[in-house]
């Protein structure tokens, strides 16, 4: 029997395998310095080439592991030497944009900045937005049904997912291209490759659902002493801006002195000595609006200071702050979460989780920032050392104040390797016997991401 890499390379031709000494010449993601290990790395150029090295790997039972924009902090993309990496890069045409139905229909390839302006261009939105914009895939997202900094108003991706078309583990293309808002008939098939990290399927084109641009757009910064006023502020605002809220991101003090202070280039916009601190955007509100509203919030003393941007200039320095994600590298090494919860449930969790690290290390830094206004917190927690045991007694500290809470160990970044273990923390046996129920029955071979988000063998 034929290599499978020389299969491939037969079918597919020589530029659209890349194999040896130049696999190793690519990253294996924008946040590591570690290169790709794999057999090869595949860069079709259409769905049917998809299909065809699909098809090729599965009848060699090679597992396959496909990569959009690399920008993922869970491992979900990872390869090892013994898999094949299956790049999107190539796929990345804008097919169409129907301003009428307010669609696009993409190839998963496309860059999300890239759609989100060509959207502009015809005077309409994708809502979907998040720091790493400039080199996330709209596949990417879809394939971990991405969260960011609309979601209060607009969802998850899935919501903006319209219609998907998908080539199965065996080169079955799955086509489900629906442009409708509404479509009962049957089962929608497109949700089981939306979050479902690429492992019963490869996305290869989207329908995505986009939004009137809006007309007008204030964004605000404010400071607020307790958290329990964080709380009151957020159902103020929503229900005073009559459903424009569309971001409320706190920032904890010290995630906000990291990325206001240099080497970060940002400047403080309010003085850096109060504890949180709330990023605001109402999409479809003005100025004057938000300015009433803001006023009444200080009367009741929900906040205790705030800035208003006046352009746009001034709407993206205090966007520049909630991005600078960055900065929190500079204490490495350092473990990043992405916790979903319930808001009320925020401040005695955290309390929880500081005072976990706090009795079990002598050095903490816990950067707390996020998407509060659904329930989303990021953290970045550094402890001065990075062993293994280290990484286990963090996630520890963090995950397991979440069972009796019934939170999420993830909220939008997925599974993958990193949150595996701790997969039983938010899911049920009976849920996770059913994901293998069917992850078996699309990929009997289990060649799609293997060991991502659990593992096959674990069900006899």
């Amino acid at each position: 029997m034929a290599d499978v890499v020389s299969e491939l390379i037969q079918a597919l031709g020589e530029d659209c395998v890349i194999t040896g000494a130049a696999v190793a010449e690519r990253m294996a993601g924008i946040w590591r310095s570690d290169p790709i290990q794999a057999k090869a790395v595949l860069r079709p150029r259409s769905t049917e080439q998809v299909s065809q090295a699909l098809k090729i790997c599965h009848a060699h039972g090679q597992s396959v592991v496909a990569h959009g924009g690399l920008t993922g902090l869970v491992e979900s993309a990872i390869t090892t030497p013994d898999d094949v990496a299956l790049s999107l890069e190539r796929l990345n045409v804008i097919e169409e944009i129907n301003p009428v139905d307010r669609t696009m229909v993409v190839q998963s390839g496309v860059v999300l900045q890239t759609l989100q302006e060509a959207a502009d261009d015809h005077d309409l939105m994708f809502p979907l937005d998040l720091g790493g914009r400039g080199s996330c895939t709209i596949g990417g997202n879809i394939s971990t049904n991405a969260g960011g900094n609309r979601v209060i108003r607009y969802g998850m991706t899935r919501d903006m997912v319209l219609g998907l078309e998908a080539v199965l583990a065996d080169g079955t293309v799955v086509s489900s291209l629906n442009q409708m808002i509404k479509n009962n008939a049957g089962y929608d098939l497109k949700q089981l490759f939306i979050g479902t990290e690429g492992s019963l399927g490869v996305v290869t084109r989207a329908v995505l659902r986009l939004r009137e641009k809006p007309n007008s757009q204030a964004t605000l910064f404010v400071a607020v002493d307790e958290f329990s006023k964080l709380q009151k502020f957020l159902k103020h605002m929503d229900a005073a801006l009559g459903g424009t809220l569309s971001a409320f991101e706190v920032m904890w003090n010290n995630f906000y002195r990291l990325v206001t202070t240099e080497p970060a280039t940002n400047q403080p916009p309010i003085p850096q000595d109060y504890p949180f601190y709330v990023l605001v955007e109402a999409i479809g509100s003005n100025e004057a609006q938000v300015e009433e509203v803001l006023a009444d919030a200080y009367e009741k003393d929900l906040i205790a200071d705030a800035v208003i941007a006046k352009s746009e200039a001034q709407r993206q320095q205090l966007w520049a702050m909630r991005d600078d994600v960055a900065q929190c590298f500079r204490y490495a090494p350092n473990y990043a979460f992405d916790v979903s919860l319930r808001i009320s449930c925020m401040e005695a969790y955290l309390a929880e989780v500081n005072q976990r690290l706090s009795d079990r290390y002598d050095e903490v830094h816990n950067f707390t920032f996020g998407h509060m206004g659904d329930g989303n917190l990021h953290l970045v927690i550094s402890v001065g050392e990075d062993r293994p045991e280290t990484k286990a007694g963090v996630e520890q500290c963090v995950y397991e104040p979440l069972v009796d809470i019934s939170g999420s160990v993830s909220a939008e970044h997925g599974v993958g390797l990193e949150k595996k273990p701790y997969l039983g923390v938010s899911r049920s046996e009976t849920e996770i016997e059913l994901m293998r129920t069917v992850k078996l029955a699309l990929d009997p071979k289990g060649i799609l991401n293997p060991g991502k988000i659990f593992d096959l063998e674990a069900r006899v």
